[in-house]
Protein backbone atom coordinates (compact mmCIF):
# COMPACT_ATOMS: atom_id res chain seq x y z
CA UNK A 1 0.00 0.00 0.00
CA UNK A 2 3.09 2.35 -0.22
CA UNK A 3 2.43 3.34 -3.60
CA UNK A 4 -1.14 4.34 -2.97
CA UNK A 5 -0.57 7.63 -1.07
CA UNK A 6 2.05 8.88 -4.08
CA UNK A 7 -0.28 8.21 -6.79
CA UNK A 8 -3.20 9.43 -4.90
CA UNK A 9 -1.30 13.27 -4.62
CA UNK A 10 0.39 13.19 -8.16
CA UNK A 11 -3.34 12.16 -9.58
CA UNK A 12 -4.50 15.50 -7.36
CA UNK A 13 -1.96 17.89 -8.43
CA UNK A 14 -2.55 16.32 -12.13
CA UNK A 15 -6.14 16.83 -12.09
CA UNK A 16 -6.08 20.32 -10.87
CA UNK A 17 -3.51 21.37 -13.77
CA UNK A 18 -5.45 19.30 -16.55
CA UNK A 19 -8.96 20.65 -15.24
CA UNK A 20 -7.70 24.51 -15.38
CA UNK A 21 -6.70 23.92 -18.60
CA UNK A 22 -9.65 22.49 -20.07
CA UNK A 23 -11.70 24.94 -18.14
CA UNK A 24 -10.21 28.06 -19.62
CA UNK A 25 -9.14 26.32 -23.12
CA UNK A 26 -11.64 26.90 -25.87
CA UNK A 27 -14.70 24.90 -25.56
CA UNK A 28 -14.21 21.89 -28.44
CA UNK A 29 -10.85 22.67 -29.19
CA UNK A 30 -8.36 19.77 -29.18
CA UNK A 31 -6.47 21.53 -25.76
CA UNK A 32 -9.84 21.05 -24.33
CA UNK A 33 -10.55 17.83 -25.65
CA UNK A 34 -7.15 16.24 -24.43
CA UNK A 35 -6.81 17.91 -21.09
CA UNK A 36 -10.49 17.11 -20.57
CA UNK A 37 -10.09 13.13 -20.83
CA UNK A 38 -6.58 13.52 -18.94
CA UNK A 39 -8.83 15.41 -15.92
CA UNK A 40 -11.49 12.53 -16.23
CA UNK A 41 -8.33 10.10 -16.10
CA UNK A 42 -6.70 11.46 -12.82
CA UNK A 43 -10.45 12.88 -11.05
CA UNK A 44 -11.05 9.29 -10.95
CA UNK A 45 -7.61 7.69 -9.55
CA UNK A 46 -7.18 10.30 -6.71
CA UNK A 47 -11.02 9.63 -6.02
CA UNK A 48 -10.74 5.70 -5.96
CA UNK A 49 -7.43 5.65 -4.60
CA UNK A 50 -8.39 8.02 -1.94
CA UNK A 51 -11.22 6.20 -0.99
CA UNK A 52 -9.33 3.57 -0.56
CA UNK A 53 -6.60 5.12 1.32
CA UNK A 54 -9.53 6.45 3.87
CA UNK A 55 -11.07 2.75 4.17
CA UNK A 56 -7.57 1.30 4.80
CA UNK A 57 -6.11 3.57 7.19
CA UNK A 58 -9.54 4.56 9.32
CA UNK A 59 -8.94 8.19 7.97
CA UNK A 60 -12.08 9.49 8.46
CA UNK A 61 -13.89 7.09 5.88
CA UNK A 62 -17.47 8.33 5.86
CA UNK A 63 -16.70 11.71 4.88
CA UNK A 64 -13.57 10.57 3.03
CA UNK A 65 -14.34 7.73 0.96
CA UNK A 66 -18.06 8.80 0.23
CA UNK A 67 -16.42 12.04 -1.61
CA UNK A 68 -13.90 10.37 -3.22
CA UNK A 69 -16.20 7.63 -4.75
CA UNK A 70 -18.52 10.94 -5.18
CA UNK A 71 -15.72 12.91 -7.02
CA UNK A 72 -15.07 9.54 -9.45
CA UNK A 73 -18.41 9.34 -10.43
CA UNK A 74 -19.20 12.82 -11.30
CA UNK A 75 -16.53 12.84 -13.66
CA UNK A 76 -17.36 9.14 -15.46
CA UNK A 77 -20.73 10.60 -15.54
CA UNK A 78 -19.71 14.14 -17.08
CA UNK A 79 -18.02 12.27 -19.69
CA UNK A 80 -20.84 9.90 -20.32
CA UNK A 81 -22.62 12.67 -21.17
CA UNK A 82 -20.67 13.76 -24.20
CA UNK A 83 -20.36 9.82 -25.18
CA UNK A 84 -22.60 8.57 -28.43
CA UNK A 85 -25.75 6.31 -27.02
CA UNK A 86 -25.62 2.82 -26.64
CA UNK A 87 -26.81 -0.20 -24.31
CA UNK A 88 -23.34 -0.39 -22.18
CA UNK A 89 -23.58 3.35 -21.49
CA UNK A 90 -27.11 2.97 -20.45
CA UNK A 91 -26.08 0.02 -18.29
CA UNK A 92 -22.81 1.72 -17.19
CA UNK A 93 -25.29 5.23 -15.66
CA UNK A 94 -27.55 2.86 -14.33
CA UNK A 95 -25.17 1.11 -12.12
CA UNK A 96 -23.65 4.65 -11.31
CA UNK A 97 -26.54 5.87 -10.50
CA UNK A 98 -27.84 3.31 -8.38
CA UNK A 99 -24.33 3.83 -6.63
CA UNK A 100 -24.62 7.40 -6.06
CA UNK A 101 -27.99 7.79 -4.41
CA UNK A 102 -26.70 5.19 -2.04
CA UNK A 103 -24.13 6.98 -1.08
CA UNK A 104 -25.93 10.11 -0.96
CA UNK A 105 -28.35 8.08 1.43
CA UNK A 106 -25.57 7.20 3.49
CA UNK A 107 -23.71 10.71 3.71
CA UNK A 108 -27.11 11.99 5.32
CA UNK A 109 -27.21 9.12 7.68
CA UNK A 110 -23.93 10.33 8.88
CA UNK A 111 -24.85 13.63 8.88
CA UNK A 112 -27.57 13.19 11.22
CA UNK A 113 -24.97 11.22 13.34
CA UNK A 114 -22.76 14.16 13.65
CA UNK A 115 -25.59 16.55 14.67
CA UNK A 116 -26.68 13.92 17.41
CA UNK A 117 -22.80 13.61 18.58
CA UNK A 118 -21.71 15.87 21.69
CA UNK A 119 -19.47 17.26 18.92
CA UNK A 120 -21.24 17.77 15.71
CA UNK A 121 -19.09 15.96 13.95
CA UNK A 122 -17.86 12.58 13.02
CA UNK A 123 -13.87 12.05 13.05
CA UNK A 124 -13.59 16.23 12.95
CA UNK A 125 -16.06 16.09 9.35
CA UNK A 126 -18.81 18.41 10.70
CA UNK A 127 -22.08 17.67 9.94
CA UNK A 128 -22.54 20.52 7.26
CA UNK A 129 -20.22 18.72 5.13
CA UNK A 130 -21.93 15.44 5.51
CA UNK A 131 -25.28 17.37 4.48
CA UNK A 132 -23.71 19.08 1.43
CA UNK A 133 -22.09 16.18 -0.54
CA UNK A 134 -24.94 14.27 0.35
CA UNK A 135 -27.59 17.04 -1.54
CA UNK A 136 -25.10 16.64 -4.44
CA UNK A 137 -24.99 13.27 -4.63
CA UNK A 138 -29.03 12.97 -4.42
CA UNK A 139 -29.14 15.36 -6.92
CA UNK A 140 -26.73 14.02 -9.31
CA UNK A 141 -28.37 10.63 -8.86
CA UNK A 142 -31.78 11.99 -9.74
CA UNK A 143 -30.62 13.90 -12.66
CA UNK A 144 -29.37 9.96 -13.96
CA UNK A 145 -33.20 9.14 -13.30
CA UNK A 146 -34.43 12.16 -15.54
CA UNK A 147 -31.68 11.20 -17.99
CA UNK A 148 -32.13 7.65 -18.11
CA UNK A 149 -36.12 7.81 -18.09
CA UNK A 150 -35.84 10.56 -21.27
CA UNK A 151 -33.32 8.21 -23.58
CA UNK A 152 -30.79 10.82 -23.12
CA UNK A 153 -29.98 14.80 -23.33
CA UNK A 154 -29.47 17.15 -26.04
CA UNK A 155 -28.36 20.63 -26.68
CA UNK A 156 -28.26 22.98 -23.58
CA UNK A 157 -29.66 20.48 -20.87
CA UNK A 158 -26.21 18.02 -22.29
CA UNK A 159 -24.29 20.90 -22.36
CA UNK A 160 -25.28 21.81 -18.74
CA UNK A 161 -24.71 18.10 -17.26
CA UNK A 162 -21.41 17.77 -18.75
CA UNK A 163 -20.04 21.09 -17.65
CA UNK A 164 -21.24 21.42 -14.02
CA UNK A 165 -20.18 17.87 -12.83
CA UNK A 166 -16.54 18.62 -14.28
CA UNK A 167 -16.88 22.07 -12.63
CA UNK A 168 -17.96 20.34 -9.45
CA UNK A 169 -15.28 17.72 -9.51
CA UNK A 170 -12.70 20.52 -10.06
CA UNK A 171 -14.17 22.40 -6.93
CA UNK A 172 -13.92 19.35 -4.93
CA UNK A 173 -9.94 18.97 -5.74
CA UNK A 174 -9.24 22.32 -5.70
CA UNK A 175 -11.02 23.30 -2.32
CA UNK A 176 -9.26 20.02 -0.64
CA UNK A 177 -6.18 21.27 -1.34
CA UNK A 178 -5.57 25.17 -1.16
CA UNK A 179 -8.05 25.28 1.56
CA UNK A 180 -7.38 21.92 3.28
CA UNK A 181 -4.32 21.32 5.52
CA UNK A 182 -1.53 23.78 4.65
CA UNK A 183 1.26 21.05 4.28
CA UNK A 184 0.34 20.26 1.24
CA UNK A 185 1.49 23.11 -0.62
CA UNK A 186 4.72 23.89 -0.96
CA UNK A 187 5.89 26.37 1.74
CA UNK A 188 6.46 29.64 -1.17
CA UNK A 189 2.65 29.10 -1.71
CA UNK A 190 1.38 29.64 2.01
CA UNK A 191 0.00 32.79 1.73
CA UNK A 192 -3.59 32.43 3.53
CA UNK A 193 -5.34 35.55 1.08
CA UNK A 194 -4.49 34.17 -2.27
CA UNK A 195 -5.30 30.14 -0.88
CA UNK A 196 -8.94 31.05 -1.79
CA UNK A 197 -8.30 32.40 -5.06
CA UNK A 198 -8.27 29.14 -7.19
CA UNK A 199 -11.31 27.93 -5.27
CA UNK A 200 -13.22 31.03 -6.47
CA UNK A 201 -11.92 31.28 -9.50
CA UNK A 202 -13.44 27.62 -10.65
CA UNK A 203 -16.80 28.52 -9.07
CA UNK A 204 -17.18 31.73 -10.94
CA UNK A 205 -16.35 30.67 -14.21
CA UNK A 206 -18.87 27.70 -13.41
CA UNK A 207 -21.74 29.72 -13.37
CA UNK A 208 -20.51 32.26 -15.71
CA UNK A 209 -20.49 28.92 -18.09
CA UNK A 210 -23.70 27.66 -16.74
CA UNK A 211 -25.56 31.00 -17.13
CA UNK A 212 -24.58 31.68 -20.79
CA UNK A 213 -25.72 28.33 -22.00
CA UNK A 214 -29.12 29.38 -20.17
CA UNK A 215 -28.88 32.21 -22.08
CA UNK A 216 -28.16 31.27 -25.55
CA UNK A 217 -30.94 28.50 -24.89
CA UNK A 218 -33.41 31.03 -23.94
CA UNK A 219 -32.47 33.51 -26.99
CA UNK A 220 -32.93 30.66 -29.04
CA UNK A 221 -36.46 29.41 -27.81
CA UNK A 222 -37.76 32.98 -27.77
CA UNK A 223 -36.93 34.02 -31.26
CA UNK A 224 -39.08 32.20 -33.97
CA UNK A 225 -37.57 30.10 -36.96
CA UNK A 226 -38.80 30.46 -40.16
CA UNK A 227 -38.36 28.06 -41.92
CA UNK A 228 -38.07 27.83 -46.19
CA UNK A 229 -42.01 26.36 -45.89
CA UNK A 230 -42.91 29.60 -44.19
CA UNK A 231 -41.41 31.59 -46.17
Amino acid sequence: MGWALPVHVVAAVLGIVFGFIALYAAKGARLHRTTGMLFVYAMITMGLVGAMLAIVHNATPAANASVGFLTAYLVTTALTTVRPPSAGLRRLNLGLMVAVLAVGLALFTFGIEALRSPKGSIDGAPAFAFFMFGSVALLSGTGDLRMLRAGGLLGAPRLTRHLWRMCVALLIAAASFFLGPTRRIPEVMRIPALLPLPVLAVLVTMLYWLWRVRAKRTVRGSVPVITAEAA
